[in-house]
């Protein structure tokens, strides 16, 4: 069976790709990191006067009315730039949380475990948690800061799609980091040859363009389905790609991936921190082993 994006599917992602790569390009990226400000409430709301929020929720009620196939396409292009601050829990509390549809309000919820809160200094909103004896946690990417507070714990109503959504984040992620992985490969040049040339460094972006993809199959088919072992299996693929992706584009960058001006580190630590969130690989390999026990 053949699966293809429609054309309004294929609009929809070249605008949110336009709108983010003028809003939220590379020095606005880096700026954020130098800030240390995560969250841009103008561009917070600028995402929710777009539709980026309200993608899901009914026309009736003043959304978009689409559906989670949509988001998930959006949600990939915001993993490609990085776009920091808690989209996933604002977009599932579209439609229950006012202001939150129109990007008035950010809202944060518990999606890590050990009762971990990521943004909760700039949220209006905290679901499924009571504030009050809340302590900063260091986190490895420097535009998720953490919190750990008493007693949260992830909405369990949320969590499948939560993942899915994150894992569209991840793909994103992965996707990016491939092409940028390929584009220095033709740029940079040793023994006077692009190092493109060299085999070794072709199976690595062949590696990693085959993970991204694969991934994206999944998390498209699971936004189809909505099935949990669907979504339980693009999260771990997802995870994987984005994870082993930045680290094979650091390998491609050779020294220079490890140094604080390029962009690839800030993928790899991003996508670390989305591997705990909403369903880790752990949760996820139990739901599928769960699945595969009712089958025998």
């Amino acid at each position: 069976m053949r699966f293809q994006l429609t054309e309004d599917q294929r609009d929809l992602r070249a605008g949110v790709r336009e709108l983010l790569r003028g809003r939220f390009g590379r020095d606005a990226l880096r700026a954020a990191v130098d800030s240390g400000e995560p969250v841009d409430r103008e561009l917070w709301r600028e995402l929710g006067e777009a539709g980026f929020f309200a993608l899901r929720v009914p026309e009736e009620a003043g959304g978009v009315g689409l559906g989670l196939p949509e988001a998930v396409l959006v949600f990939e292009e915001a993993g490609r730039v990085l776009l920091p601050g808690p989209l996933v829990a604002t977009e599932l509390a579209a439609g229950s949380v006012p202001a939150a549809a129109e990007g008035a309000a950010v809202v944060t919820a518990p999606d890590l475990s050990g009762g971990l809160v990521a943004y909760l200094a700039e949220a209006d909103v905290l679901l499924g948690a009571a504030t009050g004896g809340e302590e900063p946690v260091r986190s490895v990417d420097p535009l998720t800061p953490l919190h750990r507070v008493p007693g949260a714990r992830p909405p369990e109503a949320w969590r499948a799609e939560g993942a899915l959504l994150t894992a569209a984040l991840q793909v994103g992620s992965a996707l990016a980091t491939c092409g940028t992985a390929v584009r220095y490969a033709g740029e940079r040049e040793q023994f006077g040859q692009p190092v493109g040339a060299f085999q070794a460094v072709k199976h690595l972006c062949a590696e990693m363009l085959v993970r991204a993809e694969v991934a994206r199959t999944a998390v498209y088919a699971a936004a189809v389905t909505g099935a949990a072992g669907e979504v339980a299996a693009a999260k771990l693929l997802a995870d994987e790609a984005a994870v082993r992706n930045a680290r094979d584009c650091l390998q491609v960058h050779g020294g220079m991936g490890f140094t604080w001006e390029a962009d690839v580190h800030l993928h790899l630590k991003r996508a670390w921190v989305r591997a705990e969130q909403w369903m880790t690989a752990r949760e996820a390999e139990e739901v599928l082993a769960g699945e595969l026990l009712a089958t025998l």
